[in-house]
């Protein structure tokens, strides 16, 4: 494939000075003084008996979640006394996706429970049946044949008794030997205690599991002595272990945290269960690292180190060969981080392979936007499959006006990297490539330092693009400056201009590139004379909108020796997800375009290095289709095949 010819250089990518937002800190400051000053007012006027009790709503912060026991769900405290925007619907609409899953309307958050079971996955969700903002907590559910084209089903379970009636909020399904699932879930009771409870298909033999059942034994797990009644949530998938007595038994962790001397550690506690109803904590912790504070979301499985693709069962013991994941998102500063260690069931104990890089101290599923991720075990691939909540970075009275938030991000494969030792590769499901159309190709594109190259590549809202690159060997051997600070998120993002770079892509961009997101590589050498490489993605160009949450994001990437800079990029409207060198990195981004939408946007190649050029050895653009999701009704029963009966007033015990 021939390289497409070369226009004139651009200049280099320079961000808008800060002038160019006076106006806009102008109207933000009026606005804090406003809000200030009612709320003195409303103050005053509560004091005498005359006002209400808090001051206006406009006016606050709409900070729900750590009120409840939960982490904060919404950028409304960062965006506090930002002005609003003058979105169109044309603007709203266009930030819908089109493969991505998001329930019809309303709001969303973590993921729950993934499972594969009688021929359909299956997705339940936290979801808001009322409103597009946080609260109200319920299950939404979804399934699928392929984890691409979804039908929504009826809500699953809801906060109707009063060990759930604050929220039925996060869990993890178990799928037994003999077929049968468990179900177990986070609930807040009526005085907001979190408890453990368990659920049950009332019709186990209707693979769409349209109807569900709690135990009547709920709650089965109480706070233990010594944790916070707001601080125990959130059941792993359970794993099965045998003791040497030949005895089996089921163990799940639940994360929390210790304060007990200052420490602010995050934990994971496990207990032991035979049936799933009654259980025994097991002593110690799993793992505890300090500084960290409280563990949402934990979850644990093994990974197989001499197998490049398979994924195993959660119950796969350790040996040779297999190793642990240990993951854990952080309440204080809302990221997923994972470590891979060794596991001693007898112990109860499980260790790092590398004390460095623990468990929220280490590394991260995506240093973009990405939280509350879960993963299963998909017994038809042979894979394990990580799911991920992708909140919005917009404000909530955005959301209200567009009737929705939240998406789940692109289902994600998880395995070893045999090549580091040392890290998890992720990689978007092989289905979603059935949705590319259109494809392009390119080669050996040359892109001098300080030139922007356009892409004809047709319509770019909705894309799936590969590329590999190479940075000019002469002037790597000429760079002797150290970049010993460098950091993808304190940089100046794209507009910051080093020797070997930032280059790399802008996607979602106009024309004239008034608005862009930048996904690109730095490269560095180290004060020994080493290379580092960088990984980053940059929002602070993504809209013209000022009521956004706007970051750069991004981290070091290893990259061995003969290996290119190769990189992933899917958009898909207002997300942007990233995968550097095979999924060793992965970068997530919410953007709202007000320009670059619908039929402006563009794809560009950009080289902001002052060495010398780079080349993109090779470059494919797809166009990708739109799945299909949508209601699950009664024409699609022909399709469904292994549907039965669902009998609703069906009623069991649950053992094991």
């Amino acid at each position: 494939m021939t390289s497409p010819s070369l226009p004139p250089s651009y200049p280099p990518l320079l961000h808008p000075p800060p002038s160019s937002n006076k106006n806009l800190l102008l109207l933000a400051a009026a606005a804090l003084f406003l809000c200030l000053l009612a709320s003195r007012n409303y103050s005053a006027g509560n004091a005498n008996g005359s006002g209400p009790e808090k001051a206006p709503a406009s006016c606050l912060p709409l900070s729900r979640g750590p009120a409840a026991g939960v982490s904060e769900k919404s950028t409304a405290a960062r965006l506090f006394s930002q002005p609003s925007y003058p979105w169109t619907s044309n603007m709203l609409l266009w930030q819908r996706t089109s493969f991505h899953f998001q329930p019809q309307k309303n709001w969303m958050n973590d993921p729950n429970g993934p499972v594969y079971y009688k021929g359909w996955y299956h997705l339940f969700y936290q979801y808001n049946p009322d409103s597009a903002v946080w609260g109200n907590i319920t299950w939404g559910h979804a399934v699928s044949e392929d984890l691409i084209h979804w039908f929504y089903l009826p809500i699953a379970l809801v906060p109707d008794h009063w060990y759930d009636a604050n929220g039925v909020w996060s869990g993890s399904a178990t799928l037994l030997p003999d077929g049968r699932l468990a179900m177990l879930y986070t609930g807040s009771t009526t005085d907001s205690v979190q408890v453990q409870n368990l659920a049950f298909p009332a019709d186990p033999t209707d693979p769409l599991l349209r109807s569900w059942v709690k135990h009547e034994a709920n709650p089965v797990l109480l706070p233990p002595p010594g944790v916070h009644p707001k601080d125990f949530r959130d059941p792993t998938t359970a794993w099965r272990v045998v003791d040497d007595d030949g005895d089996a038994a089921w163990l799940v962790a639940i994360g929390s945290k210790n304060d007990s001397r200052r420490r602010h550690a995050g934990i994971a506690l496990v207990y032991r269960t035979v049936d799933f109803v009654h259980y025994e904590l097991l002593p110690g912790v799993l793992h505890e690292v300090e500084g960290t504070g409280m563990w949402e979301c934990v979850d644990f499985f093994p990974v197989a180190t001499t197998q490049s693709t398979a994924g195993l069962d959660s119950s796969t013991p350790a040996a040779p060969g297999v190793k642990h994941v240990l993951k854990a998102s952080l309440d204080d500063d809302k990221h997923d981080y994972y470590a891979i260690g060794t596991y001693d069931a007898t112990r109860n104990a499980w260790t790092p392979d590398d004390p460095e890089s623990d468990v929220g101290v280490g590394q991260r599923y995506d240093y973009g936007k990405f939280y509350a991720s879960k993963t299963f075990f998909d017994p038809t691939k042979k894979r394990r499959v990580l799911w991920g909540w992708i909140g919005e970075t917009d404000s909530e009275r955005t959301d209200l006006a567009k009737g929705w938030a939240s998406l789940q991000g692109i289902p994600r494969t998880v395995v070893f990297d045999r090549k580091t030792g040392s890290n998890l590769l992720q990689w978007p499901v092989e289905e979603v490539e059935k949705l590319r159309v259109d494809g392009k190709e390119f080669a050996n594109i040359t892109v001098a330092a300080g030139a922007v190259v356009p892409l004809d590549v047709g319509k770019a809202t909705q894309l799936d693009i590969v590329a590999e690159f190479t940075v000019n060997e002469s002037a790597l051997a000429n760079t002797i400056e150290a970049d010993i600070g460098y950091n993808c998120s304190t940089s100046n993002g794209a507009a910051g201009r080093g020797a070997l770079g930032p280059f790399g892509l802008l996607v979602l961009a106009d024309r004239e590139r008034s608005e862009q997101t930048a996904v690109y590589f730095y490269v560095g050498r180290r004060p020994d004379g080493s290379i580092g490489t960088h990984f980053c993605q940059d929002e602070l160009r993504s809209s013209a909108a000022s009521d956004l949450v706007k970051r750069v994001y991004g981290s070091l990437v290893p990259v061995l020796d003969g290996e290119t800079l190769s990189l992933r990029i899917m958009v898909d409207h207002s997300i942007v997800e990233s995968f550097a060198q095979g999924g060793r990195r992965c970068i997530t981004s919410r953007v709202y375009p007000t320009r670059a939408i619908y039929g402006a946007a563009r794809l560009f190649l950009f080289n902001n290095a002052t060495a010398g050029d780079i080349t993109c050895k090779s470059l494919k653009v797809w166009t990708m289709d739109s799945a299909s999701i949508r209601p699950f009704d009664e024409q699609d029963r022909s399709s469904a095949t292994k549907l039965g009966p669902t009998q609703r007033g069906y009623q069991r015990k649950f053992f094991i």
